[in-house]
């Protein structure tokens, strides 16, 4: 689809982009100086160090996504829990199963 412009807005719309489109002639330029468009060494700099910390931020997520497993859903138990003999050692012993359940192993690097 294209803008179409009726034939007797032709003269109009082209007027009024002629005069939008000039540079003021007061000398302002519009802030377009000497020095319009050139970078300064400060602002390499500020891209060069900005690239490094990309590029160890990049380095450092991949380290940790290597230690990830490949599934964090739970492997089935195959084998049912035996019953115990007495209920004086199946008293203690979901107590101990509960407190290694607790703590987190942490692991060595």
């Amino acid at each position: 689809m294209s803008f179409g412009v009726p034939a007797f807005a032709v003269i109009g719309v082209t007027v009024s982009s002629q005069f939008l489109a000039q540079q003021p002639g007061n000398g302002d330029n519009g802030g377009q100086g000497e020095d319009f468009g050139k970078s300064s060494p400060v602002g390499f700099l500020i891209l060069i160090l900005f690239l490094i910390a990309v590029a160890l931020l990049v380095r450092s997520m991949t380290k940790h996504l290597k230690r990830l497993p490949a599934s964090f859903d739970e492997p089935a138990e195959e084998a049912p829990a035996a019953p115990a003999a007495s209920s004086e050692a199946d008293a203690e012993k979901p107590a101990e199963s509960a407190e290694k359940a607790e703590k987190p192993v942490a692991k060595s690097d």
